[in-house]
């Protein structure tokens, strides 16, 4: 995944762009090792005067120094991004011209889940302001559509907003379970299912309505046709909810999949394929330098007890923050991860009891002269 994510490219515009993807895309299956089946942990025993060490059997890692320092991506320079922000000047009169409350509001959710809301941030703070006031504070709203409502409650829950769960009591009937017509409303369905994992603890309503929803969405992909976009983000869904996800890797997904939809707008296509490529090329340049400064530490080499999975806690940074602006972020985080790692193995694999109660004394004292009666490895 951490590979594939970091080499793998989408083809954008064909003046800006060949046909052939940017790397040859996914490593070969044959690169990777196969894990054990088992991991065995051996204690650490003193036998004879000797001190057995215990092993976790930690694969090497696939993702070699030479091949990180091989990547490399197209998307640089002025050609693209000047077309980033031509697309980017199209999809902010976009918002500015969406005149309908649901308009707004489909435009803003599909922002998000291509990874392109960062470049409007303000646009979406102030309609979801607007929206909010209306619908809630002065209580204009007549509408009551299950998918507009459950957008409408995700989206303003996910900012902030302190959206009450009594908005879908109107599609529940007067024994308090939810109207039998949904049963038909799939695109509904889907939406409440994704804004129930926004529930705060004791809220009974959305703890049923996720009951409801799960249930009935499973019965429906046993049969449906697994090719259509519904279908598609139904499985999707299922399988681990939006809100659970890591929002770099859900827009690589969902990219491929806005392409299939019959509506999609392309300029937001075009410009969540760009962008990306283009993110990536700095996430690439961050690794390669954070790949180096691992090099140099020669953990990787010495400890070969200890995990070594650069690669992976670089991924782990890019879901915590991956605006381009914080590539500097980035880099301390994934150093501060690694040496994390490092020393979790320490403790849990390596050294006896004597020896961790030594170094976690030289880590409260932080004193370099206290590292002489370190042990050496």
């Amino acid at each position: 995944m951490a590979l594939t994510h970091f080499a793998s490219s989408f083809c954008t515009l064909p003046t800006l762009a060949s046909p052939s993807r940017a790397l040859a895309g996914p490593v070969s299956s044959k690169n990777y090792r196969s894990l054990p089946t088992k991991v065995r942990c051996m204690v650490a025993t003193e036998a004879a005067g000797q001190i057995v060490r215990r092993s976790a059997n930690y694969q090497t890692s696939i993702c070699e120094y030479d091949f990180v320092q091989s990547l490399t991506s197209k998307y640089k320079g002025e050609p693209y991004t000047a077309r980033s922000e031509k697309l980017k000047a199209n999809i902010r009169m976009m918002l500015a011209n969406a005149s309908k409350p649901l308009d707004q509001l489909e435009l803003i959710d599909a922002l998000q889940r291509l990874g392109l809301s960062y470049h409007f941030i303000d646009e979406i703070k102030s309609t979801l302001k607007s929206l909010f006031y209306k619908n809630h504070i002065e209580n204009t709203k007549t509408v009551h559509d299950l998918y507009a409502t459950a957008l409408e409650f995700r989206l303003l829950r996910q900012h902030g907003y302190k959206v009450p769960q009594e908005v879908f009591n109107h599609f529940k009937d007067e024994q308090g379970n939810f109207r039998a017509w949904i049963h038909d409303d799939l695109k509904g369905m889907l939406f409440l299912y994704e804004a129930s994992y926004f529930l705060v603890e004791g809220e009974r309503i959305l703890e049923d309505a996720r009951d409801f929803t799960t249930k009935n969405l499973e019965k429906y992909v046993k049969k449906c046709n697994p090719s259509e976009y519904l279908s598609k983000m139904v499985s999707h869904a299922l399988e681990l909810p939006l809100a659970w996800r890591m929002l770099r890797l859900e827009s690589n997904w969902f990219i491929n999949v806005y392409e299939t939809k019959t509506d999609m707008e392309p300029v937001l296509l075009e410009l969540a394929k760009l962008d990306f490529n283009m993110v990536q090329a700095i996430h690439q340049e961050d690794l390669k330098h954070s790949s180096r400064w691992w090099k140099r530490t020669g953990l990787g080499e010495k400890l070969d007890f200890a995990r070594d999975r650069l690669v992976e806690n670089f991924l782990w940074t890019v879901g915590v923050i991956f605006e381009p602006q914080f590539g500097n972020c980035r880099r301390m985080l994934t150093k501060v991860n690694s040496l994390i790692t490092t020393i979790d193995d320490v403790y849990d694999v390596y050294g006896t009891l004597d020896e961790l109660e030594l170094f976690t004394d030289a880590v409260v004292r932080w004193d370099l002269n206290f590292m002489n009666r370190l042990p050496t490895i």
